[in-house]
Order: C-alpha cells, then sequence, then structure tokens
C-alpha cells in the first residue's frame, strides 16, 4: 500500500491519503464471462463497480426487416458517438435484434432490455391473454440469452395507476413475480427489473435484483428528497433512475442542458447505482406513430448534437462527485477486541477506500490473540491498550484523531471504496453532527450467517424522515469530532453494545442532528452460529438494562423504548396485524401514490416483547395450579394462544429466508426452520439480558427518599422573583431525578405535567398551577397524587377473585398460591406509590415549596 503524508512541517499532525484514487469503470470491451451483478447498493462486474451512465435508444419506426430500429449503419455511428461521449449503457424499449447486441458489445455498452407487453390494458382479466404475455417474454429472453451485452431485463415499464388500482396492486405484484421466475429460469444469472414510476411507488416488488424509477421533476431540491425516498424503498438494493431529462421544445436547448446537468449529478450524490438520460435522439416512434412535440433527445432527429449532450458528458465524467471539491479531513477509527477471524478483511477494505485525505487509526482493547500483529501488518498506525471495553477504545481513537471527521467502522466491517465519500458529502451539504450509512451482509458469508441477518436484532438504523436519523448504528457511523468532544465522548458504562444510542440521543439532547447517506454503506459480517447469536442476543438485553437507568424516560413502565422514527433493515419480525394503506388521491388521481403504514397496536405488539415469554410462564403456572383446582384449567388454550401468536409471527416473517432462487422447497425448508427458530431465540436472549441487568417488569429505581404514604397531597410556593411554568418544572423535575427517581414530561394531550416512578407497577403524578400576582409575583401551586397500572391491578383482582372461588371449593393449596402473587402485586403498586410521593415530598422541600394542609 502506497500513502504519502501531507504534513511537510515537524509541528503539522500528521494526515494520510491515498495517492490517486481509482475511478469508476468504464468498460471498453465487456468480457463473456464478466456479467454485471448486484453487489449491495451498486451494481459491479467481478470485483469493479459499474456506474451506469446510460441513455435510451428508442423507440424508432420499424425497418424494412420488421426490427423497431435504424439500420445497421446508423446504429453503428450512434453506438460510436455514444461511447464517446462518456456512456457505457443503453435501455431498449424492445428487444433489439443479435446483430445489435454484437455492436454494443464492440463499442464497450451495456444493454438494459425492454421486454414489451400490453401493459396498458387490464391484462389480468383474461388468464389465456397473461399466459401469452409470459410465452412472449420467455421467448423474447431467449433470444438474447448469454449474451454478454445484456446488463438487464426489464419485465414491464410503468403499467399504468388506473390498471393497477382496477387489478389491485397485490395481483400486480403477484403477476410481476411470475414473470420474473420465468425470467430467471430461462437466465438465471442475469439482473432483472421492473421500470416503475411514481404514480405506482407504492407496488412492493422485494423480488426484483435493482429498483429503476422513471422520474421527471424540474425542481434540484424536489428530485434530491425524491432520490432519498427512493433509496429507502429500494432498501439494500442498488436504485437506478431509468428515465431523466427534460423537452428542449418546449423550455429550450440551453435550459434542457442546465438541468440535465443537475439531474446527472443530483441522482449520482444521492447515492444511485446509474441513470439513464431520455432519450440519444429526437426521433420517437410510439404507437404506429411519430412523435413529432417532444424533443427530449440529446442529439436532433438527424443527430445533430444539442448543448444538453456535452453537459451530460460533462457530468457524467464527475460522477459521483464534482472533482473541485475541498473534501474534510477524516480519521478512520478501527475498534478491536479479538478480531483477528475479519479484522484482516476490514483493513484491506479501508486500503481500497476512494477518498483524497483519511487517515486510519487502529485500536487494539487488549487482545489476546494475534489481532495485534494483523494491524501492524497494515501499515496503519495502531494504538494498543489494555481491555476497557468498547466505548474507552472508541474514545481513545477519537483524542488521538487528527480529521475534523471520525468515522467508526467496526472490526467485522468492510467499506465500500466510496464509503467516505458519501459520508463526507452528507456532512459538506448539511448541519449535521454525525452521519450513517447502512450496513449489509456480505452474500458469501454461507447459509447460517444469511439466516442471522434475516432475524431479529441486528444493526439497524431509524430515520424521522427520508435523510435525517434518530440513531444510527456503531457499525457504520461518523461523526464530526467537535461536536462528540463537545459531549464528552462515548460513555464507558457501556463495554460491548448500547454507547452508539447513547451518543445519539446525548447529541439530540444538545440540539444536534443526525443524518443518514443511502450510499455510505459497509459490509458487515453477521455472527456465523447460533451459540454466537445468542451470546449476541443477551449483550444486547443487557445493553437496554443499561440504557433505560441512564434514560429512563426514553422507556415505558414495562421498559420498552418506542423509537419516534421508522426502523429500517432486515430481520424485523412481522406484526400479525399490519395494515398499511396505499394513498391514491381522489378517484386515483394523485401524481405521487404512496404506502402509508399505520404503527401496530398494543394488543398486537405485545407478542414481539421479550416479556411476552414470562406471560407464557405465568399461564403455565395457572394451567399447572389447574391439577390442584380444575377451573384453572381455563388457562391451558390462553397458553396455547400465547405459544401460537410469536411462532406464528416467526413463520411469516421467515418467508423471507431462501437459498436462492433456484433452490427447491426441502433445500430451503431447513434455512427457513432455522430463521423460525431465530425468531423465537432473539427475543428470550434478550429476556435473559435483561433480567441479568435487572430490567424487570418488578425492578425499582432506588429512590434514597424513604417511603411516605401515597394520597393526593398539595404544595404552595409564594415567589417575589417570576419564572415561567417550563423553567420551574425543568427545576423540579432536576430536583425529583436526584433523589433517583425516574421522571417522565407530561405529553401533549396531558392533564398532568410530571410522572415519577420508583418501579412499573405504582407511580405519581403531578400537576402544576401558576397565580400572577403582578410586579413578578407569583403564587405556583403543585398537586400530586398516586396512580397505578391499571392492567396490574386487574390482574390482580382477577388472581384474588379466583383465590376466593378455590376457598369455596375448599382448594385451599391453590388459593393461597393465587392469594399470595395478588397480595404481592397490591403491595408492589403501593410500595411503588409510597416512594415516589416520598422522592416528590424530597423535591418540593429542597426547592423550598411548603405542603399544605
Amino acid at each position: 500500500m502506497n500513502f504519502t503524508d501531507v504534513a511537510d512541517s515537524a509541528e503539522a499532525k500528521p494526515l494520510y491519503r491515498l495517492k490517486a484514487p481509482s475511478k469508476p469503470l468504464l468498460l471498453s470491451r465487456p468480457e463473456r464471462n464478466e456479467r454485471p451483478q448486484v453487489r449491495g447498493k451498486f451494481i459491479s462486474v467481478g470485483e469493479s463497480k459499474l456506474f451506469l451512465r446510460g441513455v435510451t435508444y428508442g423507440t424508432f419506426k420499424a425497418n424494412g426487416h420488421g426490427a423497431a430500429y435504424p439500420d445497421e449503419r446508423t446504429v453503428e455511428r450512434d453506438f460510436a458517438a455514444i461511447k464517446a461521449n462518456a456512456f457505457n449503457a443503453l435501455r431498449t424499449y424492445t428487444i433489439p435484434p443479435r446483430w445489435l447486441l454484437d455492436l454494443a458489445r464492440e463499442y464497450g455498452l451495456y444493454v438494459m432490455l425492454g421486454l414489451p407487453w400490453e401493459q396498458h390494458i387490464t391484462f389480468l382479466d383474461d388468464k389465456k391473454r397473461a399466459a401469452e404475455i409470459e410465452s412472449k417474454l420467455i421467448s423474447a429472453v431467449r433470444e438474447c440469452a448469454g449474451h454478454p451485452a445484456v446488463l438487464a431485463y426489464a419485465i414491464g415499464n410503468e403499467i399504468p395507476a388506473p390498471i393497477v388500482r382496477w387489478h389491485g396492486h397485490r395481483s400486480v405484484e403477484r403477476y410481476l413475480e411470475r414473470l420474473y421466475r420465468s425470467v430467471k429460469d430461462v437466465e438465471p444469472d442475469t439482473l432483472v427489473t421492473y421500470v416503475n414510476y411514481p404514480t405506482t411507488e407504492y407496488l412492493h416488488l422485494p423480488f426484483v435484483d435493482f429498483v429503476t424509477f422513471n422520474v421527471y421533476l424540474e425542481s434540484e431540491e424536489r428530485l434530491r428528497a425524491y432520490v432519498a425516498r427512493l433509496q429507502n424503498i429500494a432498501g439494500d438494493r442498488p436504485l437506478v433512475m431509468s428515465e431523466v431529462g427534460l423537452d428542449s421544445r418546449r423550455n429550450g436547448e440551453q435550459t434542457q442542458a442546465n438541468v440535465l446537468d443537475w439531474q446527472i449529478r443530483t441522482i449520482f450524490a444521492g447515492g444511485c447505482a446509474g441513470a439513464f438520460v431520455f432519450a440519444w435522439t429526437d426521433e420517437w416512434h410510439r404507437g404506429g406513430y411519430e412523435i413529432n412535440d417532444w424533443d427530449f433527445g440529446l442529439t436532433t432527429r438527424s443527430r445533430k448534437p444539442k448543448p444538453a449532450l456535452a453537459s451530460a458528458r460533462k457530468a457524467f465524467n464527475e460522477i459521483p462527485f464534482a472533482k473541485n471539491l475541498r473534501w474534510p479531513a477524516v480519521s478512520v477509527i478501527v475498534c478491536t477486541y479479538n478480531g483477528a477471524r475479519t479484522l484482516q478483511g476490514c483493513l484491506t477494505g479501508i486500503s481500497h477506500l476512494n477518498y483524497p485525505r483519511f487517515e486510519v487509526i487502529v485500536v487494539n482493547d487488549g487482545s489476546t490473540d494475534n489481532t495485534e500483529k494483523i494491524a501492524q501488518r497494515s501499515g496503519f498506525r495502531v494504538i494498543s491498550t489494555g481491555n476497557g471495553g468498547l466505548s474507552h477504545a472508541r474514545n481513545i481513537g477519537l483524542h488521538a484523531a487528527n480529521g475534523e471527521i471520525v468515522a467508526y467502522l467496526d472490526d467485522d466491517a468492510y467499506p465500500d471504496p466510496d464509503w467516505l465519500s458519501y459520508l463526507a458529502d452528507t456532512f459538506l451539504n448539511t448541519s449535521h453532527a454525525a452521519v450513517g450509512g447502512p450496513n449489509i451482509p456480505p452474500p458469501d458469508d454461507g447459509p447460517i450467517a444469511h439466516c442471522i441477518a434475516q432475524a431479529p436484532g441486528g444493526p439497524v438504523h431509524v430515520l424521522v424522515s427520508d435523510t435525517d436519523a434518530e440513531h444510527i448504528p456503531g457499525c457504520n457511523m461518523a461523526f464530526r469530532k467537535s461536536a462528540l468532544l463537545a459531549i464528552g465522548g462515548f460513555d464507558e458504562q457501556f463495554r460491548a453494545a448500547g454507547d452508539d444510542v447513547d451518543v445519539c440521543w446525548r447529541l439530540q439532547e444538545k440540539g444536534f442532528t443526525l443524518g443518514f447517506s443511502p450510499a455510505a454503506m459497509v459490509w458487515h459480517h453477521r455472527r456465523n452460529s447460533v451459540l454466537a447469536y445468542w451470546k449476541q442476543q443477551v449483550s444486547y438485553g443487557k445493553a437496554e438494562a443499561l440504557l433505560e437507568r441512564k434514560w429512563p424516560e426514553k422507556y415505558n413502565a414495562a421498559g420498552h423504548l418506542t423509537w419516534g422514527g421508522r426502523v429500517y433493515g432486515n430481520g424485523h419480525t412481522i406484526n400479525l396485524g399490519r395494515r398499511w394503506r396505499v394513498y391514491y388521491g381522489m378517484w386515483g388521481t394523485a401524481p405521487f401514490q404512496a404506502r402509508h403504514e399505520a404503527r401496530p397496536g398494543f394488543l398486537l405488539s405485545l407478542p414481539l416483547m421479550p416479556e411476552w415469554y414470562l406471560v407464557i410462564v405465568a399461564l403455565a403456572w395457572l394451567s399447572a395450579l389447574g391439577t390442584l383446582w380444575q377451573p384453572l384449567f381455563f388457562a391451558l388454550p390462553l397458553l396455547v394462544g400465547a405459544l401460537a401468536a410469536p411462532l406464528a409471527q416467526a413463520v411469516v416473517s421467515s418467508k423471507r429466508t431462501s437459498a436462492g432462487d433456484k433452490a427447491s422447497f426441502f433445500s430451503r425448508l431447513p434455512w427457513r426452520s432455522l430463521t423460525i427458530l431465530l425468531h423465537l431465540m432473539q427475543p428470550l436472549a434478550r429476556l435473559f439480558g435483561r433480567l441479568l441487568y435487572d430490567l424487570t417488569p418488578w425492578r425499582k429505581r432506588g429512590i434514597a427518599a424513604g417511603s411516605a404514604f401515597p394520597r393526593l397531597r398539595r404544595f404552595n410556593l409564594w415567589s417575589e422573583h417570576w419564572q415561567s411554568a417550563p423553567e420551574r418544572l425543568h427545576a423540579l423535575k432536576s430536583a425529583l431525578r436526584s433523589t433517583g427517581a425516574s421522571v417522565t414530561a407530561g405529553h401533549d394531550y396531558a392533564e398532568w405535567d410530571l410522572e415519577i416512578r420508583d418501579g412499573t407497577f405504582g407511580a405519581v403524578r403531578i400537576g402544576m398551577g401558576i397565580e400572577e400576582h403582578g410586579a413578578g409575583r407569583q403564587l405556583v401551586r403543585l398537586c400530586c397524587w398516586p396512580i397505578c397500572s391499571m392492567g396490574v391491578l386487574l390482574l390482580t383482582l382477577i388472581l384474588l377473585g379466583l383465590s376466593l372461588g378455590a376457598v369455596v371449593s375448599h382448594a385451599w393449596l391453590a388459593s393461597l398460591a393465587l392469594a399470595g402473587v395478588g397480595l404481592l402485586l397490591l403491595l408492589h403498586i403501593f410500595q411503588d406509590c409510597a416512594t415516589a410521593t416520598a422522592a416528590v415530598i424530597s423535591a418540593v422541600e429542597r426547592l423550598g415549596i411548603s405542603q399544605t394542609p
């Protein structure tokens, strides 16, 4: 590896850079064995990334031989000009003759082939027509099968929104999947997509290899926002803009050139894998007619270049970013503990980064294997410390960093070559204090790792908008160094997990914002054994307990965190009651039609919680008591239902797991079974970790103020100095927290201001009113009252009622068992309310507020 020091003076801090960043691949002549393949968010040929710099070609009037293309000499001249202007891909709307594909290969052009069929009619109303469409597609694919110039097949192009609405989106989705499978049966190794457009954005097509959209937006800001939205729809797959452009007849040729420049740059800066400009020439034939009232071409009908051609060439030559950017200095920090198995791949990936100004710091956190030797051989800077935990190691790297941006990468991950560029570009164009990107499991990690990648509990990002994040995972996160230092770095109590959540919350608490760059991707190895996955999830459960102690206001009474944004990533357990609707607009006329998902209700979310296993244990206990008093056997059907709910969710969620498109049902069955097991195991492992660190339904905060009888209490404070209600409540909140209580502020619809808890079963609420007496004088009135969990109270009454029933039946042992649990719950309610009341009394006394009789 060849690095040079950019600091010449002894006083300058060393910062390293690669001498010559590699450029995106521009094919000169595709080799037969190098077929384009999807790799994460991009398309690659062999080991090289292929940014698609495309232009659409056609449709044309049929020539004398019936082909909807010009004669061979004209096509060859077109292809020579296309290649000379920095394009490397074509998109056609019909199947070309074989000689055209041969010419494309000769000029180093890949072709995305459109498979035409009757999309403008209600094609699913006639089963015979649907079968004929499929048969035509198969024949067309066979004509081109195996040709090295083929980039991909498009199984459809903008099925009109009224047709989709007529059939129903699910029927259309199933039919498109049927066409996809048919193409894959003929050419298993080729790429297949469907060309969508904003009006049917809601179509859910997880089976296509990459996502393509035709988008015509004449506002740079709107295009940037919509690309970000489409990236979140695409998920871990590449996003390609299959048509962009502007009509020069209505807007003028110079405007067309200017708009095309920012369209191309915006698309690639947004992380897209490619773009196709519509179109090569103004010559356009559709539906049997020449189209003469639109001029979208880069050249005229006589092939005279327009200014847009030079504009597109210049923009394509500078993708994904302009050459004159002043890139910020970045410090890449890799913290490792016994990471010898994956560290070499991580450091090799870093050495291939296409970024001009970065240094690498490897923090060896007391490893006992040969991690340090591997790090030293890399030529990067290595800092070895005693084993202080992950957060400690990250702080070591932070204080040693010279860059204005610090980017953290786990030792079991390796970056895409343009990882730093996309992160840095986001920092340059926003005020975000931190930016993250997706982490994608490598495709060659083996079937067990693949199943674990489809199981819950993996590293995910949480977005509050298409570009703003609430949380970014620790395996792929970058910070402005000044912002990270401003909050004191990472909290070192988090030794293995949870530090990324904590640092995101602390940044947001200080008023900073977080961003997300969908193309700043890293490959992140998942665990490769069930035991390793179990240990990881137990560790995450411990981290949840630590986070709840530090951030009680982020958690509900049951000890569960509810994100404000939407969680993205693979492996989520599907809620059986999940509901979503499509926004069609009045009579289906909305130009942008999207899916809107409703949050699952509380009852339907219960089986997803780790504590659901405690419910199962409780129902099993009641069923066992049925041997002492038979009416308790009523719990048996409830126990069966409690067991069936997570199992059904695991089965439904595991549908995404397969061993490949060519695998049979029986070959997929073991891996799907394993995924079901992982879905059932994950909440149990989390529960185990939570219980180890006292994140239990019966947990206590440990209020130091003692206890006081819980009842309605009132307090008054006469003040000669005016303060706003929020200021007084913030002071009271701080005083309450100093007692060790968990304090939550009231929500927008609450008739109370603060809620104080020591445990789960009971709490105290405070309301405040202020009388204004002029000249800044105020009479502050406070009122507090105890509350209890209605669910726990109802359960207590049921248990005590069952106990009385057992007494009547002379089932004394069953009665004692039921009464004992019921009374224990009542005692917990009383204790929780009493300690919370004592915390309120202690806090108001500290603030000089007197209690009224």
